[in-house]
């Protein structure tokens, strides 16, 4: 079992990209991180891994026996599953980490159907605007939204997530309603500091044409659910997803605008580190996910 500890360390500390940051996802010391390491080493007669004070890489044979050790340590979980009294049954944690708004309205609910029928299962589930590192803090997955920037993470597209245009009658009064996208330059725009750029609104028009509506706004926030209270107080004009903006536009709290023009659309994706030592549970978890998402 010794062995394995010190497998299980190793291709932790690879992961991680240093023997700190394995240490904070094992919850040992790093120098025992290191002591476990070179047990490995000793054990095998061979070096792994080269490190210095600033800095770590794999040797040439550290990368092979790498992609073994990952082998062997699913085909120990894997066994550890067929072995249990229960073998249908779900245990162990899931760490997940998601944006925000749609984590309040849709991946909650999800959760939760899903802990109620796997009791055996804990999944705790972080929501922040914030990209989280999953390596670094240690998550088995993470729910994004948008354009994924290039990585060795793989990337699942389980949905869409749709945004709308949309302002308080009481600004609409105050202001007047713009007719199209470029009406928009000349009223105040509550903007999104997680859009990129976030001055600039795509529309699509019939016949597929599209049009970017610049826009400007004295008021930038990073939350949507605080980007729509703005909204709500009259302080201007908001470009939302759909799950925050359908409810006050039904009760006439909010009025969409620019109806006749489609707004942006953006692609829902799961991440995670490998195909390979995906626990069952974070498996069933993640086509729980796909299959809400997805409807």
């Amino acid at each position: 079992m010794a062995e394995l500890t010190n497998l299980e360390t190793f291709v932790t500390a690879v992961k991680a990209g240093s023997f700190a940051a394995a240490a904070r996802l094992l919850d040992i010391s790093p120098a025992m991180v290191g002591r476990r390491v070179q047990a490995l080493e000793e054990e095998h007669g061979a070096r792994l891994i080269e490190r210095t004070t600033r800095a770590q890489r794999l040797t040439e044979l550290g990368e092979s026996f790498f992609a073994q050790a990952e082998t062997v340590l699913e085909a120990m979980a894997e066994l550890g599953e067929l072995t249990r009294s229960e073998p249908g049954q779900l245990t162990g944690r899931i760490r997940a980490t998601g944006p925000a708004t749609l984590g309040i309205h849709r991946l909650a609910a999800v959760v939760a159907r899903f802990c109620e029928a796997n009791p055996e299962v804990v999944v705790e589930l972080s929501l922040s605007d914030r990209r989280a590192d999953l390596i670094a803090e240690g998550f088995d997955l993470a729910i994004r939204i948008g354009e994924l920037q290039a990585s060795s993470m793989i990337a699942r597209t389980v949905g869409t997530y749709q945004l709308m245009c949309a302002a308080a009658p009481e600004y609409l009064a105050a202001h007047g309603t713009p007719m199209t996208p470029g009406e928009l330059k000349g009223h105040r725009c509550i903007l999104n500091l997680n859009m990129s750029p976030r001055g600039r609104w795509p529309f699509f028009g019939p016949g597929g044409a599209s049009i970017i509506a610049e826009v400007e706004g004295g008021l930038q926030i990073d939350n949507g659910e605080a980007q729509l209270s703005a909204a709500l107080a009259g302080a201007g004009v908001v470009y939302l997803p759909v799950d925050l903006v359908r409810g006050p536009i039904a009760d006439g709290r909010l009025v969409h605008l620019l109806p006749h023009w489609q707004t942006m659309t953006l692609p829902i994706h799961i991440l995670y580190p490998s195909r390979r030592l995906v626990p069952r549970r974070v498996r069933v978890f993640m086509d729980a996910i796909a299959a809400a998402l997805a409807d």
